[in-house]
């Protein structure tokens, strides 16, 4: 499907607000977007929508194109897959039932950390509320937060390096289905998706498991990611251009959460426009 419009570069299509783990309202995120001199930034929160509308709004309001996005949790035995998609449709009744599941995960998994947490820190689920944005789901970023607050840590790195560790006793496993289960979601909602960091420490997927994201639908890889390093970065250049898959570049922007910047790698146009010819479940939003 070819949608009306000009996107206008550079593209950032991995940001992140208050409405998951970021901490800035969708529409500071995309005022910080502007001000880097992105023309193009995509919201892609952690299994939810809910930012689309305001993201939207500030965008367009600024002479940018917002790309609607979601950041998809899933799970490859003991490690977190996150995948990006992009213009989907976000009334789809099966990856709803889906993200649905895994935020109500994510909330019984918050209260049960905070109950373990409390019992040997001065921490109560109140604490933890007082940094949740309205609408958001709580997760470990909030409690980490709270952690903060409360002068147990000095950042959510010492947080997320200690008390909220997954070898941490306080730690519980949040429900995520598997990495080909979440791609075909997306594909099947007519969106585009794209493995997030894809080699970071924990290294790539195995071969097998590629493959089959690619066969329902896998649509390209971020490669342009600071948590991306050597040697397996290199071999998935060589997939990418083997396979002709979509190679995207983001900042995983967070606010004050993390250290990313907005811009600090950018998707070519070339490639944004395959996004946006690919998806059949939604469309970017122009400025007039």
């Amino acid at each position: 499907m070819v949608h009306q419009g000009v996107f206008r570069g550079p593209s950032d299509l991995h940001l992140h607000s208050d409405h998951s783990d970021g901490t800035e309202s969708p529409a500071r995120v995309m005022a910080a977007a502007h001000r880097a001199g992105l023309g193009t930034a995509a919201l892609t929160d952690h299994d939810t929508t809910s930012g689309w509308a305001e993201a939207a709004e500030a965008a367009v309001s600024l002479g940018m194109t917002f790309l609607p996005g979601m950041e998809l949790s899933a799970r490859y035995e003991w490690r977190s897959v996150h995948v990006l998609a992009y213009l989907f449709d976000a009334d789809d009744a099966a990856l709803r039932v889906l993200t649905d599941r895994i935020r109500s995960s994510r909330l019984t998994r918050a209260r049960e950390m905070a109950d373990r947490i409390g019992r040997d820190y001065d921490l109560t689920w109140d604490d933890i509320l007082s940094q949740t944005a309205v609408g958001a789901t709580v997760g470990r970023p909030h409690l980490a937060d709270a952690l903060v607050a409360k002068g147990h840590v000095r950042d959510r790195g010492e947080a997320f390096a200690g008390i909220l560790h997954p070898g941490s006793d306080y730690y519980v496993d949040l429900y995520a289905p598997d990495p080909v289960t979440a791609v075909a979601a997306v594909a099947d909602a007519g969106g585009v998706p794209i493995i997030a960091h894809p080699a970071g420490r924990a290294g790539l997927l195995p071969s097998r498991v590629i493959d089959e994201m690619l066969d329902v639908g896998l649509a390209g890889f971020e490669l342009g990611h600071r948590e991306n390093v050597e040697p397996a970065l290199s071999r998935l250049r060589q997939l990418c251009a083997q396979r002709d898959l979509i190679v995207t570049g983001s900042s995983d922007y967070h606010g004050a959460g993390k250290p990313n910047q907005p811009g600090e790698f950018t998707t070519t146009d070339e490639m944004v426009a395959r996004i946006i010819s690919g998806a059949t479940g939604g469309a970017p939003v122009f400025p007039s």
